[in-house]
This record gives structure tokens, C-alpha cells and sequence, in this order.
């Protein structure tokens, strides 16, 4: 299977998971996809992930986190396309819901949340956003 957008793959996976209650979701490996996850993991919207290679392809399984039976991730959306890729300084990486959520950011130092993106004064390519 080829997919155009592998990100957003991983995303609309783990919104699927969401809205029917998983506790895990399955999605095929890459060093992005495992960057992202560890800014999740790092913020706190996943308990853990891991690389999994039982099935003859690598791929990562990501554990849901949740609160009271509800989840903790309310929002989860593709921001840069493959189709119109969004570029931002870091002056101009907003706040998610007035803080209350994260972007992540595809820097030069790497995958990092905006709030850290922020921190080091480093822009780069806007990813997804959480909240």
C-alpha cells in the first residue's frame, strides 16, 4: 500500500483508535512518525509507544492515554500538507487553544513541541497540532 501522507496516516489512526475506546493502535515505523511520538510522549498526550517487528515489517504501537475514561487527546490535526507545507518563524508559532495544547514543529534540531521550538528561538515546518 502506498501512502501520500504517511503522518497523517498515523494521526487519523490514532483519532479512529480514540473514538471507539482502544487502548492501542498499530502503525507502520518511520524516524518522523517515532520523533512525533516522543514529543507526545515527553507532553504527556500517550502513555508509551513501542517498535514492534513480529509481523516481518517494523511498526510502532502506540498506548492510548486516558482520564477518567475519557481521552486526553481531544484534538489531533494535520497542519502541514504534503500539498501546502506551512513553514513558521518562532515568533510567529502560536499558542494552541491559549496554551492549552501543543503544535509540533519539525525544526533544525529536530522534532520538538512549539512551546520548546520557542524556547530555543527555532522555526520550522508546523506538523501537527494537539490538544
Amino acid at each position: 500500500m502506498c501512502l501520500t501522507d504517511p503522518i497523517a496516516d498515523m494521526i487519523t489512526r490514532m483519532r479512529n483508535a480514540i473514538a471507539v475506546g482502544k487502548e492501542s493502535v498499530i502503525v507502520p515505523a518511520s524516524k518522523i512518525k517515532e520523533s512525533i511520538l516522543n514529543v507526545l510522549l515527553e507532553e504527556g498526550y500517550i502513555t508509551s509507544f513501542e517498535r514492534d517487528s513480529s509481523n516481518g515489517f517494523p511498526c510502532l504501537k502506540i498506548f492510548l492515554k486516558y482520564y477518567s475514561n475519557k481521552p486526553v487527546i481531544m484534538h489531533l490535526k494535520r497542519i502541514s500538507k504534503p500539498g501546502c507545507r506551512a513553514y513558521c518563524g518562532f515568533r510567529n508559532l502560536k499558542k494552541v487553544r491559549g496554551g492549552l495544547g501543543i503544535s509540533v514543529v519539525s525544526t533544525s534540531a529536530g522534532v520538538l513541541s512549539s512551546e520548546e521550538a520557542r524556547r530555543r528561538k527555532l522555526g520550522g515546518e508546523v506538523l501537527i497540532e494537539v490538544f
